[in-house]
């Protein structure tokens, strides 16, 4: 029995985490945060605030002095930093007395014994750690797990760190151990299993630890956004390859983006419209300029000045009334979508950001001065 509520209690806790996800939102001059349902999970009273990062956002008070809060609003650190970053890893890095040091969730300074040039941001258990003119990588625990050899190195993403050395790229796994040796003059991260590499003017992808030219391209984009194609260029023009180098899409575009349910965003002449894996036009270029289709099947377009929203026959089903740029006080993560996600997009209606839903209807009924993504 006790198990069996114990069970119950981890799936209540795992709904409500979840149906917590919070959008930082600016109204009357102070910051709060709403629900997806558009109400006030915290109540716009901050002078700045940032988005959460785990259960913990950046916020500040009224003496310009930073600290981080909860999901409730509380202050679970004092507002007593100068300056300070999200969260990551358990850790975060802060400004205070002129000095960057690393504090842990309850505010207490941690790591102070590390030998490092420089403090910076974990990120997915590690952190860069700097010794002259080389960096390596420290744990959580400041422990020096990949030596200080490498002239330039990126945090982990999906596993693996970009590394320079000898003037050359590779990929590293979290033991240090090479997944692509650093012999390449450019590379990818690994996104999808795909990694994409150039030798001086030699653009191609690396398949199986081979590198694999793809003939003639002057430049091929990473497959972050899925694993089945990418674009590339060529003779001054876009096209598409697929995750083996081959051309599927001649090309021929002068911009394009990429593939999202079997539909890419193309513009030539300056006009925006759509193709499929085959390169037919199925959407035509009609639009001034037009954005990936999202899972809930509606894509971003531009008219004149302004934007609305098509479905895959090319309908407009949303008019296009709205601002979809990213401006203000937004920090947006690598290829955050403009338009629809899990059912609501974020919008500019004339002055003021408004979620809406994908029948055009403003979530709540309620606008505001400035909105970020939930999170």
């Amino acid at each position: 029995m006790k198990t069996k509520y114990l069970l119950l209690f981890f799936l209540v806790s795992v709904l409500t985490s979840s149906a917590q996800e919070l959008a930082l939102a600016k109204q009357d001059g102070k910051f709060g945060y709403i629900t997806k349902t558009g109400e006030w999970k915290i109540k716009p009273s901050f002078k700045v605030a940032k988005s959460f990062s785990g259960d913990l956002a950046e916020a500040m008070n009224d003496k310009k002095q930073w600290g981080f809060i909860n999901r409730e609003g509380d202050w679970v650190i004092e507002p007593t930093f100068d300056k300070t970053k999200e969260f990551n890893s358990g850790i975060a890095v802060v400004l205070k007395d002129k000095n960057w040091i690393y504090i842990n969730t309850k505010g207490e300074q941690v790591l102070t014994n590390i030998s490092t040039d420089k403090i910076y941001d974990f990120n997915d258990g590690f952190a860069l750690v700097r010794e002259g003119d080389y960096v390596g990588f420290i744990n959580t625990e400041g422990k020096t797990v990949i030596a200080p050899k490498f002239q330039k190195a990126f945090n982990f993403e999906n596993g693996y760190a970009k590394v320079l050395e000898n003037d050359k790229w590779g990929l590293i796994d979290k033991t240090g151990n090479y997944y692509v040796k650093t012999e390449y003059d450019g590379i990818s991260n690994v996104y999808n299993g795909q990694v994409v590499a150039n030798k001086g003017e030699t653009y191609g992808l690396i398949i199986n630890g081979t590198f694999i030219e793809v003939p003639g391209a002057q430049k091929i984009w990473d497959f972050s956004i899925n694993g089945e194609n990418t674009y590339a260029k060529k003779d001054d023009k876009i096209g598409f390859i697929d995750n083996k180098g081959n051309w599927i899409v001649q090309p021929t575009y002068d911009k394009v983006r990429a593939f999202v349910n079997g539909m890419a965003p193309v513009m030539k002449d300056k006009k925006w419209g759509y193709i499929n894996t085959s390169g037919e036009v199925v959407i035509p270029l009609e639009y001034r300029d037009a954005e990936i289709f999202s899972e809930d099947g509606l894509a971003p377009v531009k008219i004149d000045k302004l934007w609305g929203f098509i479905n895959s026959k090319g309908e407009m089903v949303i008019e296009d009334n709205y601002d979809i740029t990213a401006g203000g006080f937004s920090i947006f993560q690598k290829n955050n979508q403009k338009g629809f996600y899990d059912g609501l997009a974020r919008v500019k209606d004339k002055k003021s950001w408004v979620y809406i839903n994908t029948k055009g209807e403003v979530l709540n009924n309620i606008s505001f001065e400035n909105l970020e993504l939930f999170k």
